[in-house]
């Protein structure tokens, strides 16, 4: 007899294959700008509190969607160099330094 926790696995498990081993696997292999992105990301999220800013007031003074935003903010956007001077410009936020501390 199967018990309550094993009839609830079976019951709620995924049709899907786990994609947890690639995660895991691109996780490691961008380990270095995956770090500097999260920095970028917490130094906008201290700006935010800071200045009692919304997801929706950043995406207007950077000139994105709030979906761009929201991006960023899961610290998993691989920038370039021209997007986080755009961010430093219209934000005041000093990126480099917030990725450097890593």
């Amino acid at each position: 007899m199967k018990s309550r926790a094993v009839q609830f696995l079976e019951a709620h498990q995924s049709g899907e294959q786990s994609t947890f081993e690639a995660d895991a696997q691109w996780r490691r292999e961008n380990e270095a700008w995956l770090k500097r992105s999260r920095s970028v990301a917490l130094a906008i999220i201290d700006y935010m509190q800071d200045n009692g800013l919304s997801r929706n007031d950043v995406a207007v003074r950077l000139g994105v969607s709030p979906q761009y935003v929201s991006k960023i903010l899961s610290g998993k956007v691989n920038f370039s160099f021209k997007s986080v001077a755009e961010i430093e410009d219209k934000l005041g936020v000093d990126c480099f330094r917030a990725a450097a501390i890593v």
